[in-house]
């Protein structure tokens, strides 16, 4: 952690809703005139698209059929945890980007399921930003702790079958897949999920839980994916010390405390209680940044 170079980690398993929470520190950003540098969790994969195939191709051949995308050693995070390190030490440091279609081809110059080359971050930033399905991680048995330099995490948890719907409907619909190659990744992700993913939201400062309140019974024939108006949040405090819990749910109507460090929303609410939540932190850290 550092308070002159802060470091905000967003962290979610794939289909969890990190993009959303990511437009909102981007409004945050452009409101208060924070100059951010972002970072994706996807940059940080240890293979490019073709290589992962054949790696997968190789461990299954093996008999392990539990590696993918969240497993530890299919990602490059000594090499993540040194950029955290690096920020909070100088202000600098250094990214890539994976570059998943041809929109972003277009954008990188690179081709789709290719990496960008790494590249220094711009000078003059006010904080670092990750989004990513790792930004939190503690994994003595790889000497890594990834959450020792992030001075705010957020996790962003659907319970699972949301998750999953919202997975399915999101790969069917921008990448082309069938219903049963999601599947077979899910199942195939399930080990590290369990013990790569979930973890780390006993870390996090502030977890956001979206639960809806309709029947997600099988999430693997769902039609639609729950809407807001059919959801709750639940946003858990890992410290409630110093959250004024009166007046956020004075502000956010219809919602309740469920426990001493709990709030639960409506869902159409989300996005302003993550204003009202995350907007004072932010500008918390940069006073402290600029003080030290």
């Amino acid at each position: 952690m550092s308070k002159k170079h802060p470091i905000i980690s967003v962290t979610g398993s794939s289909g969890a809703g990190t993009t959303t929470i990511k437009n909102t520190f981007d409004q945050i950003f452009r409101r208060e005139g924070i100059t951010a540098v972002s970072i994706e969790g996807d940059a940080f994969h240890r293979f490019d698209r073709a290589a992962m195939k054949a790696e997968l191709t190789r461990r299954q051949e093996t008999g392990d059929h539990t590696f993918s995308h969240f497993s530890i050693d299919a990602n490059e995070l000594a090499k993540l945890e040194d950029v955290f390190r690096v920020y909070s030490e100088t202000g600098g440091g250094e990214t890539r980007h994976y570059v998943h279609d041809d929109l972003e081809a277009e954008k990188w110059g690179a081709a789709p399921g290719t990496f960008t080359e790494w590249a220094p971050f711009e000078d003059g930033s006010d904080l670092l930003f990750y989004e990513g399905l790792h930004g939190a991680v503690v994994d003595e048995a790889n000497g890594l702790d990834l959450a020792q330099h992030a001075d705010l995490k957020i996790g962003v948890v659907p319970v699972i079958n949301l998750e999953w719907i919202q997975k399915i409907h999101r790969d069917k619909a921008a990448r082309g897949y069938t219903t049963e190659a999601v599947t077979d990744t899910i199942l195939r992700r399930m080990h590290a999920y369990t013990h790569v993913i979930c973890p780390q939201f006993t870390h996090t400062d502030i977890n956001f839980q979206r639960v809806p309140v309709v029947d997600t019974s099988n999430p693997f024939i769902a039609r639609w994916i729950p809407t807001a108006d059919e959801s709750l949040v639940v946003i858990r405090f890992k410290s409630p010390r110093g959250i004024d819990f009166p007046y956020l749910t004075q502000m956010i109507d219809g919602s309740w405390m469920s426990r001493a460090n709990s709030i639960v929303i409506p869902g159409p609410k989300m996005d302003l209680a993550m204003q009202l939540i995350l907007t004072p932190m932010v500008n918390r850290m940069i006073s402290e940044s600029k003080r030290a």
